[in-house]
């Protein structure tokens, strides 16, 4: 099995809430992430960080700097503080049809959600504060 490569945005408002989507297969149970997905092509990790911010949110971001990289066997995600620069948000971007909803979540509300990467958990108590 390849190894999959892609990019994941950390991307926080004035009043310290995160950018989240709401994502999921129609026949799963829907989960909070950040807005991320999979390199395409010759795409950079940066190229990449914003055009999934973009296709599952609607937001045009900019890249502000790079936080870090998880690893393990089969993936390798880079994750990138980013910040809104225009755009609206929408989930009629989305290619794969795989995002119910977009919001801002403060910390507090991150506790009590289900995400489909519980370990990120952590790192949203390092960035969102």
């Amino acid at each position: 099995m390849a190894k999959w490569y892609g990019a994941a945005a950390i991307c926080i408002d004035d009043e310290k809430n995160l950018l989240m989507v709401l994502q999921g297969k129609p026949e799963e149970e829907k989960k909070w992430s950040v807005p991320s997905g999979g390199k395409e092509g010759t795409e950079t990790f940066e190229e990449c960080c914003r055009r999934e911010v973009l296709e599952e949110t609607g937001y045009d971001v900019r890249v502000v700097e790079k936080l870090h990289t998880k690893k393990n066997e089969w993936a390798e995600v880079h994750y990138f503080l980013v910040k809104v620069i225009g755009g609206t948000p929408t989930t009629s971007n989305d290619p794969d049809g795989l995002i119910y909803d977009v919001a801002w979540k403060s910390l507090n509300d991150i506790d009590a959600l289900v995400l489909s990467f519980p370990e990120d958990r952590s790192y949203f108590d390092l960035y969102v504060i």
